[in-house]
């Protein structure tokens, strides 16, 4: 493990610093906060009846983490396009709201035309090229920049994303997103940064590193969670090269372990990595214990992350 504790010789495999865009999270909550300051949207918009997040990768991945987070208070349908149509249901009280990290992701751009045609409301959220465009031409949107993603990768920049739509749905009324929220977004994300810092000898993601060698991994989660679980498995694909998916409970317990059996090399092949919370209903909770032990009964490795403790 001694090379997960050099941080040299991490940055000579790491060409295009993407330890950097990691620890830079907090910096750039920071930095997209101070680009929205004078952000507004339309009165008329608070009068939508539901909302489509157009966006792909990590694009999309606030959105996913945004209907998780705030399922018990949206109080509107919200629905993610990863498309180059958008769903038949937008019309004129439909919000569109178009994500591209780029502002040139040509699905995207797709499905901006149709909102156009279906006279659908829309903002923007991006750093620059097509959708920029737009905002300088009267669209209303949020355009940021990204002084503190020194890797350049879209899906790291998640925190000017996730920011950004947060502030879209708190503009729009949908959900509550104060100062106090922020202040500890920042702070939460300076928290697990030092917590799983490179210098630190040993801890869980060192830990579960180690047991990824030559394994697919299953990413479990429930409730509040069940975005970060995808996001986890994105960031897996593309960051990793390595196949990465994501399971929700307790969907998960009516099919997937049934499957733990076949083929025998899972036990020697797959990774179970499951994101727990004190905040899970008591019978999502007894169901993830359960599913520890069936997981256990198969030889799957796993690993379990509770959420809000060290």
């Amino acid at each position: 493990m001694n090379i997960l504790n050099n941080r040299q010789t991490i940055l000579k495999i790491d060409k295009q610093n993407m330890l950097g865009s990691i620890e830079m999270l907090s910096a750039q909550i920071l930095e997209i906060l101070d680009n929205a300051k004078n952000f507004k949207l339309p009165a008329g918009y608070k009068k939508i009846k539901n909302v489509v997040v157009a966006g792909m990768g990590g694009s999309a991945l606030p959105a996913r983490i945004i209907k998780s987070v705030y399922r018990l208070d949206l109080k509107l349908p919200v629905e993610i396009s990863n498309d180059y149509h958008l769903p038949g249901c937008v019309n004129k009280d439909t919000l569109v709201i178009l994500s591209s990290y780029s502002g040139s992701t040509e699905e995207v751009l797709a499905m901006a035309t149709e909102a156009k045609k279906k006279k659908a409301k829309v903002v923007v959220i991006a750093a620059g090229k097509d959708l920029a465009e737009m905002v300088k031409k009267g669209v209303p949107g949020l355009v940021f920049t990204t002084n503190n993603n020194p890797c350049g990768s879209p899906r790291m920049g998640l925190g000017y994303a996730l920011v950004g739509q947060l502030l879209i749905f708190s503009a729009l009324g949908l959900i509550k997103f104060t100062a106090q929220d922020k202040k500890e977004m920042v702070a939460v994300a300076e928290k697990y940064n030092n917590l799983y810092r490179v210098e630190t000898k040993e801890n869980l993601a060192k830990r579960t590193a180690v047991l990824l060698k030559n394994r697919l991994v299953l990413f479990m989660a429930a409730e509040h969670l069940v975005g970060n679980a995808h996001v986890a498995a994105n960031q897996m694909n593309e960051n990793n090269k390595r196949l990465a998916v994501s399971f929700a409970l307790p969907e998960l317990n009516h099919h997937l372990l049934e499957g733990m059996k076949l083929p025998v090399s899972n036990e020697r092949g797959v990774l179970a990595v499951i994101f727990s919370s004190n905040l899970y209903d008591e019978r999502v909770s007894k169901r993830i214990a359960i599913t520890r032990t069936i997981l256990a009964q198969n030889n799957i490795a796993q690993v379990e992350y509770v959420l809000g403790e060290n």
